[in-house]
């Protein structure tokens, strides 16, 4: 064998094993409903005993209704992933509603670190974008209607924003059964313990009482 056929091989199977690895591995059974109680810690949830199953832990109700609509935002996300469909398990997918109030109703800048989003408009128009990592943060954004589809990569920072007269609906699916969510600014400015003010000051050009300021303001789960 060749070095040079050798050397190719070894770089095939090392990309072999990085792709592998990169994404969740294809389900060994028909599902893997999660039992909630288990102590056993795996990467997800331990799966329930197959007798156990019934038809429930496969059903969410409720996304025909909007949710509440938060004050400060004008918006809402019913996010259903494992936690609340335990169906979902190992099945790398789940589904949330959007709600925005007309005119200004946001979905803040976020970060789903484990999934792609697939956007879908049922009503309304609403301006949506993701912004690109280094070394262009490149905004990519469009103005969406009825029916338009768009979607947000994997860990990109993203948001949506009501810009028409109607309450706009959507429905999100995204390529994990636990996709998390970080919002920007709660990360930043409402984590717990606080980030030096210090280190904040400096990074976005602010003086400290401005950060002291923004560090006290109350900041919920979608801020």
């Amino acid at each position: 064998m060749s070095p040079s056929y050798t050397v190719f091989l070894l770089a095939f199977f090392v990309y072999l094993s990085c792709h592998a690895i990169a994404f969740d591995p294809s389900p060994l059974q028909d599902f893997c409903v999660a039992d909630k109680r288990s102590q056993v810690l795996v990467n997800g949830f331990a799966c329930k005993n197959p007798d156990d199953v019934n038809p429930e832990d496969f059903l969410f109700s409720g996304l025909d209704k909007p949710g509440y609509i938060s004050p400060d935002l004008g918006s809402n996300v019913t996010l259903v992933d494992v936690h609340k469909l335990v169906g979902l398990n190992t099945l790398g997918i789940s589904v949330a509603r959007l709600d925005l109030a007309p005119n200004s109703g946001l979905v803040p800048p976020h970060i789903h670190p484990r999934a792609t989003e697939v956007l879908t408009v049922l009503q309304g128009t609403l301006y949506v974008g993701f912004v690109t990592s280094a070394p262009n943060f490149k905004l990519i954004a469009k103005v969406l209607n009825k029916g338009d589809v768009f979607v947000f990569p994997i860990g990109l920072v993203h948001f949506q924003y009501n810009i028409g007269r109607v309450p706009v609906v959507a429905f999100a699916g995204l390529s994990s059964q636990n996709p998390g969510v970080i919002p920007v600014a709660k990360a930043i400015f409402g984590s717990n313990p606080p980030i030096s003010d210090d280190a904040l000051a400096k990074t976005f050009k602010l003086d400290k009482d401005t950060v002291d300021r923004l560090q006290s303001e109350f900041w919920t789960a979608t801020n």
